[in-house]
């Protein structure tokens, strides 16, 4: 999903520096969204300059540089933290259809999500791995380099409009139960179920600095790769294509596509709509 961050385009300092603002995100805390794209990061961080009122690049990186708290802050505002359950329920039709019987070839499975934000889609894939008897011989490792959001997906609460909106999606997958099993209703949240979180292990990983998180046999990482320049969507594809075994499916978003990577030639296409690969060799 596209950022359509509202920002007040009247104000005097539309004209900032966000390189320089980048690099000094970069070199004060380690998190580089250098390579992120410029519109992405541009609307963010006048929308930031906007609600703080911090009036030019200087004044901002002079901010970043003396107070932790601000910055943390910031990092969140430019993090991508867009997600719900079962979003896109074609999708998840499609990973039942062509996805689900090459993953019950395998004994053992172990899936990352990355990028995995406050966790709506890794639950998501939990439930679908229940309904299709997979969950017992699976692992999800549901990464994220935003700290707040894996402690939000820990947790695995969300409020009940969320709920009522992710029953819709549910069904529109196409899945077996009933939402409602899944989760413990408590006040105006919901809880979702001990049972869903028993297989999912949250790691912070930077899809942008860390190296290859592990061997598995499906990644997820949908809806990403749009806010990132070519330069790291290369980077961030090869680091997949070492991470899957020969055979393993990569699942990126609808506005996503390996077509212009360097490693598209390594992949055949499961499903050409939902942007479904499977590792050639």
């Amino acid at each position: 999903m596209e950022d359509h961050t509202p920002v007040d385009h009247s104000q005097p300092h539309r004209n900032i520096n966000p390189a320089a603002i980048l690099e000094t995100i970069f070199s004060r805390y380690g998190y580089d969204f250098r390579h992120y794209s410029e519109a992405h990061i541009k609307r963010r961080l006048l929308n930031s300059m906007v609600r703080w009122r911090i009036p030019d690049t200087e004044h901002m990186k002079e901010r970043i540089l003396t107070d932790e708290a601000f910055a943390a802050t910031l990092v969140n505002d430019l993090s991508i933290t867009v997600t719900e359950m079962f979003r896109d329920p074609d999708f998840y039709r499609s990973l039942r259809t062509h996805v689900i019987p090459i993953l019950k070839t395998y004994p053992f499975i172990k899936i990352w999500h990355a990028g995995c934000s406050t966790g709506e889609e890794a639950y998501s894939m939990a439930i679908l791995l229940t309904e299709e008897g997979l969950y017992d011989r699976s692992t999800i490792y549901a990464t994220d380099f935003n700290q707040q959001a894996l402690n939000f997906a820990k947790e695995g609460i969300y409020s009940n409009d969320l709920a009522r909106e992710y029953t819709i999606n549910y069904q529109l997958a196409g899945c077996k139960s009933s939402f409602s099993d899944y989760y413990t209703s408590q006040y105006d949240h919901v809880i979702m179920h001990k049972s869903l979180r028993r297989n999912i292990l949250w790691a912070n990983h930077n899809l942008v600095t860390d190296s290859v998180f592990a061997e598995v046999h499906l990644i997820l990482c949908r809806n990403v790769m749009i806010y990132f320049d070519k330069v790291l969507q290369n980077q961030v594809q090869k680091l997949f294509y070492e991470s899957l075994i020969k055979g393993g499916v990569l699942c990126l978003g609808s506005k996503e596509s390996l077509k212009f990577t360097n490693v598209y030639d390594r992949y055949s296409e499961i499903d050409k709509a939902q942007r479904i690969y499977k590792k050639k060799y």
